[in-house]
């Protein structure tokens, strides 16, 4: 086989497992680890130095050529700025999916193509199923949520080694072909800066100014917060009741219902039957529709655009035309049926209300169609 193919290292074991088997298959192998961010932060250090020793060690144990390609302006400009403005207006974004749109299949695909490249391969756990985006074998570790974004002509040209896989096969065969990341720890932390947590990286950046916790039916106020951009609707842990920083609520548990960011304050509720957390409709903006057959012509002709800038997608908002699908509202949550109303998803029971900024993916079957951030 002559085809060649770029393959992006992370230096973790399931990108190095695709790099294994594509070369097992015959095609020409270049590894490229992508620099998307190396700041340090407080208390935290990057591990960007760590993982790219990693994936050199696993270029070289392999045989294959291997490069390291600068993202990090284009990186901090689309998907950290990004999620800034997302989480400053009160929102809570999901930087994996803007990177995967606007780096890993865009700047990573375009430039691949550029250097003579026949396709790109990722280690993310999904497949693609005649030219479609399709869930991985492993739903425990299936990433399709992350990637209905992915442009459809980035797609034709993408491969997934491992979608096919279980994750602990995954690690069998590196430790099998003596690789010495087979069973590395994953990072847990925010996408592009390892362990550290969100609030953590969002102080780095946002003026963060302490406010009040008040009773949503009352205007009470029961506790005081760190800063309103670090509470999600519908979270109940971590909230700081009975005026006192630091003093955790031990009674009945509040949900966090609503926020004023002009006036600084986070709304709670006891009330778990409440219509502000509960409720049977999502209204949904820049939706994507991964294929034809599940929408079959489109409202405009125009572009989705996402964070200010135009989707390299040639996908196009759905029709009013009523359309069944099984959504997804977290990474690994539940497929909920629905139907899909002009940009409105409409659920047959009530669902507990999810955070504006983050996605409704949709699906038939294991095929993913597409989707939308939530407001």
């Amino acid at each position: 086989m002559d085809k060649t193919v770029f393959v992006g290292m992370s230096g973790g074991v399931d990108s190095s497992v695709s790099a294994l088997l594509l070369k097992q298959q015959g095609y020409k192998v270049v590894g490229v680890y992508m620099k998307n961010w190396s700041k340090d932060l407080p208390g935290m250090k990057c591990p960007w130095a760590e993982d790219l020793a990693d994936a050199k060690r696993v270029a070289v144990k392999l045989g294959i050529d291997f490069e390291v390609w600068d993202f990090e302006k284009e990186y901090f400009e689309r998907v950290v700025e990004y999620m800034l403005s997302e989480f400053k207006a009160g929102n809570t974004p999901n930087p994996d999916i803007m990177c995967n749109q606007e780096i890993k299949f865009k700047l990573f695909y375009e430039k691949a193509m550029e250097c003579g490249a026949d396709f790109i391969a990722t280690g993310h756990y999904a497949r693609i199923i005649d030219g479609k985006l399709a869930r991985a074998v492993d739903e425990k570790k299936d990433q399709t949520y992350f990637l209905y974004r992915v442009s459809e002509e980035a797609l034709k040209h993408t491969i997934f080694p491992i979608g096919g896989m279980l994750k602990k096969d995954v690690k069998k065969l590196a430790e099998e072909n003596g690789l010495h990341n087979a069973y590395k720890k994953e990072s847990m932390g925010v996408c592009f800066v390892g362990e550290v947590g969100m609030k953590d990286f969002l102080k780095e950046y946002i003026d963060i100014k302490p406010g009040e916790i008040r009773e949503v039916e009352t205007e009470k106020v029961v506790g005081h917060h760190e800063g309103a951009v670090f509470y999600t609707i519908g979270q109940r842990h971590g909230l700081y009741i009975s005026g006192n920083v630091g003093e955790v609520n031990t009674g009945l548990p509040y949900y966090v219902v609503e926020k004023d960011l002009k006036k600084n304050i986070v709304y709670v509720s006891r009330n778990i039957n409440s219509d502000l957390v509960w409720t049977d409709k999502l209204e949904l903006k820049d939706v994507l529709v991964r294929t034809k057959q599940f929408i079959s012509r489109a409202a405009s002709g125009r572009p989705v655009a996402t964070g200010g800038r135009r989707s390299s997608s040639r996908c196009r908002a759905p029709d009013p035309l009523e359309t069944n699908c099984l959504v997804r509202l977290r990474h690994l949550g539940e497929l909920i049926p629905a139907k899909l109303e002009n940009n409105v998803l409409v659920f047959e029971n009530k669902i507990k209300r999810p955070a504006a900024g983050q996605s409704a993916v949709f699906y038939d079957g294991e095929i993913c169609l597409g989707g939308g951030i939530i407001i």
